[in-house]
């Protein structure tokens, strides 16, 4: 017989909960979506029309007064909101998911963790891009040897806005934890610690480019590995011409891949992982290319299928961790480890220096 779906509270449906979240966990085979947590009219109003079996609340305190109604509670409201968030919801007595990052700092986010162990719940951290095609698809290069050992790992998530869109992303007020810092950066350090390990000491630029912009819009960080691996991460709004997603360098030969995965533009435009063929497959025109002593813009290398993207992985997992067959996919101490990166680069930017960890 098939388990009863364990009963999911959503908090936020903004970019974060209308576009990742919800979806996901809709389409996540014994998961789901019972509540909406949100106080605007319009968003309410889009909740029920794309789910309509949802139900709404204003508040995570009404979510909360019927926490043994519910089995899960996911945090995706604005950043500042994470911690509070998640650790009501672990008092309640709920398993959590919460969003990138998880915490302004690896001290909160540590303390979340020690909550959650006492608990004895789980506390899980969205970091979706471990499930980007082009990221699975160089870990399995990596694994297989095909660059040889690695070297240098270059990693970019640029985008060209040479407006500010405003709002708590790029508010400048600390509080709201804004800035390309520790969102895009969120994801590609995160990366670069699951391919490579550790960082022992890390390097970093960041800039205020546009006019009008409140906080980093253009920032650089430069990781050195225990391992010895060099990565160079780059996230910008500020990108008249984009490079390459991924640059790995090895002792046996290189992988370059340009283009970001397809789920994100899928699920924007109302695509539903499961509902038809080919999700995450990407054009054969796009996949990357390895090879060595030559530019794959020449027609140089060996092209690579690119593996399909898998988003829908990580609710599958969340579902296994709590039915106790699997273990939680990304951990609030891994989320931890990012975060000490993060907050060392935002010092060695503001002073100049590099930071050992």
């Amino acid at each position: 017989m098939t388990a009863t779906p364990l009963r999911v509270g959503l908090i936020g449906y903004g970019l974060a909960g209308s576009v990742f979240h919800a979806p996901l966990i809709a389409a996540t085979e014994g998961l789901a979506l019972d509540t909406v947590v949100t106080s605007n009219p319009e968003r309410q109003e889009q909740a029920r029309a794309e789910f309509p079996q949802v139900r709404i609340a204003a508040t995570a305190e009404e979510l909360f007064d019927r926490a043994d109604g519910l089995d899960l509670i996911v945090v995706a409201s604005p950043n500042k909101t994470h911690v509070p968030l998640a650790g009501a919801a672990l008092k309640a007595g709920l398993p959590v998911v919460v969003d990138k990052p998880a915490a302004g700092t690896a001290a909160e986010a540590r303390e979340l963790a020690a909550l959650a162990e006492e608990r004895g719940l789980l506390l899980s951290v969205f970091q979706n891009r471990r499930w980007d095609n082009d990221f699975l698809t160089l870990r399995k290069l990596l694994a297989d040897g095909a660059l040889g050992d690695a070297w240098r790992f270059e990693s970019r998530f640029e985008r060209w806005r040479p407006r500010p869109k405003g709002g708590w992303r790029e508010s400048g007020d600390p509080a709201e934890i804004g800035g390309l810092l520790y969102d895009l950066g969120s994801h590609v350090v995160d990366q670069a610690l699951v391919l490579f390990g550790p960082a022992t000491e890390v390097y970093a630029e960041t800039d205020i480019r546009r006019p009008g912009a409140e906080t980093d819009d253009d920032t650089f960080i430069a990781l050195t590995h225990a391992g010895g691996v060099r990565s160079h991460l780059y996230v910008s709004a500020t990108a008249a011409q984009l490079g390459p997603r991924f640059r790995v360098l090895g002792s046996r030969a290189g992988y370059v891949k340009y283009g970001l995965d397809p789920q994100e533009a899928a699920l924007r435009e109302g695509g539903r992982p499961g509902t038809g063929a080919g999700w995450g497959v990407e054009d054969e025109s796009l996949w990357g290319r390895i090879g060595s002593g030559e530019s794959p813009l020449t027609g140089a290398g060996t092209p690579v299928p690119t593996l399909p993207g898998d988003y829908p992985a990580y609710y599958a997992a969340v579902a296994d961790a709590l039915r106790g067959a699997g273990p939680n996919p990304v951990t609030a101490l891994e989320a931890a480890a990012a975060l000490d990166v993060l907050e060392a680069a935002r010092r060695s930017a503001r002073d100049k220096v590099t930071v050992t960890l």
